[in-house]
């Protein structure tokens, strides 16, 4: 980090991202900004944290919050007497940067920059890759376990809560984000929310799940029919499942996220259906769900050993219904390697 900062001229970098500073320090707590600088690291947070902060972390300073977090932070800038801070605008409010520049004082210039530790946890070390395929792991168990559960009658919701309780029955933390159980025409809404809907015969049913383990998250979608699906739903299966492959395949060091995206919809479009493909091909994954590199149309961003990306066309014809298939890909030197692993053919059951 310490060259990052000297090569954006910064003298310091605040971060305010859960997930970043406890990639750097190993805090888990839930409130607390970060300070790296030239002199050192501090961690301020407020009073609930504080005890628990001194355990988990090593070598940092530890600053209790007087008032408010960004005005603490503030104060803390101004008697350290630092004068360039980088900030990632993404994740500091308007009213935030408000305060932080009047606790700073005029002496203080805050400079909006991002992805400084993104880039650090986009490329996981195999330390975290161990915990990775864990999780993508404990994910293909619930995944089997919730197509089980499903047949006519029984409620969206009852399904969403069955996989969230097999997640935590198998160690998980929690899900990685609301679970997606989708049927009959609602399925066409890429991120539809469980309702009290119920399930009826012949339906398309879209599975979508992830869990935390060891603070890393997964993430897969499966497409299931409630009984036997027309030949229209078995060609569009079947498009997706060749778009997922070649989107893939074109997964490898020193490829642009773009060309990914671009496989996809290559295959997508050989069968009529890319302008039923309504998001990006995938997403970085680590310790948040949605993270660097992003797999979309026109993305430059070169893929590095190291990345997880998932790999998730789609297509969402409405009024109808809609298919997804996802898995969890890792990106090493010359190869790469596919974390979730169940079968990706269509199930009838």
């Amino acid at each position: 980090m310490q060259s990052q900062l000297a090569t954006a001229r910064l003298n310091g970098l605040l971060i305010t991202s859960p997930a970043s500073w406890f990639y750097l320090t190993g805090f888990t707590g839930e409130a607390g900004a970060l300070l790296i600088s030239r002199r050192g690291t501090a961690l301020i947070t407020d009073g609930r944290f504080v005890a628990q902060a001194r355990q988990e972390t090593s070598g940092i300073r530890i600053v209790q919050q007087v008032g408010a977090l960004a005005s603490s932070a503030g104060q803390f800038l101004k008697n350290e007497k630092l004068a360039r801070i980088g900030f990632d605008a993404s994740r500091v409010t308007v009213s935030q940067l408000s305060a932080l520049r009047k606790s700073s004082g005029s002496r203080t210039r805050w400079i909006a920059t991002a992805g400084h530790v993104e880039a650090l946890r986009g490329r996981k070390e195999a330390g975290e890759l161990a915990h990775m395929r864990k999780v993508a792991a404990l994910a293909d168990k619930v995944m089997l376990g919730a197509i089980k559960l499903l047949k006519p009658g029984i409620r969206e919701l009852e399904v969403a809560a069955e996989i969230e309780y097999q997640m935590r029955q198998l160690g998980a933390s929690g899900p990685a984000y609301e679970t997606i159980v989708a049927s009959g025409k609602r399925s066409a809404y890429p991120h539809a929310r469980a309702t009290g809907k119920r399930l009826r015969k012949n339906e398309l049913v879209v599975l979508d799940l992830g869990a935390i383990l060891a603070h890393y998250c997964s993430d897969i979608t499966r497409t299931v029919v409630v009984g036997r699906a027309p030949e229209k739903i078995r060609k569009w299966h079947k498009a997706v499942q060749a778009a997922q492959w070649a989107a893939i395949d074109a997964v490898q060091a020193g490829v642009s996220c773009g060309e990914v995206d671009a496989a996809a919809r290559k295959v997508l479009a050989g069968h009529g259906l890319e302008k039923y493909f309504v998001h990006s091909t995938g997403h970085g994954l680590g310790l948040e769900v949605h993270e660097e590199p992003r797999v979309a149309k026109g993305q430059q961003q070169i893929l590095e050993a190291g990345n997880v990306v998932t790999i998730e066309p789609g297509v969402y014809v409405p009024g109808v219904g809609g298919i997804r298939i996802e898995d969890d890909v890792a990106v090493h030197a010359g190869r790469t390697e596919v974390l979730t692993r169940i079968p990706r053919d269509l199930i009838e059951i």
